[in-house]
């Protein structure tokens, strides 16, 4: 029986998750992807908080772009994800592509993000 591409996406997260994992001082960018919208979450794994969300579902992000799931909609998102972290102090996270290709929106809002001084 053959697996499905979210099945298998999960199973390479968890393999991920098993090396990655964020602290307080290089807190873990998430980034989950949907057919509607794109999310970009920093979270604590030591302390189990989430520090900084973004998405296109906030008015600031989301406001004028024709659509939600495109690149230009993802880099949106990376700029304001990393903006938000430096006013919070963050400089440095690691990058948890969850399970996901490095391509198209996922590697837009990473090059966004690092274009706007986050270092991952």
């Amino acid at each position: 029986m053959r697996t499905s591409k979210e099945a298998s996406r999960q199973r390479r997260h968890r393999r991920l998750r098993r090396k990655v994992s964020g602290s307080a001082q290089r807190p873990r960018l998430l980034v989950r992807r949907t057919l509607h919208h794109i999310y970009a979450t920093v979270v604590d794994d030591a302390k189990g908080h989430t520090l900084l969300a973004a998405s296109t579902l906030q008015s600031a992000v989301g406001e004028g772009l024709g659509s939600k799931t495109n690149v230009a909609a993802a880099q949106r998102v990376g700029t304001a994800i990393a903006q938000k972290a430096k006013e919070a102090g963050i400089t440095a996270v690691i990058f948890d592509r969850g399970g996901l290709k490095y391509h198209g929106r996922i590697k837009a809002l990473a090059d966004a993000a690092r274009e706007a001084g986050l270092e991952f």
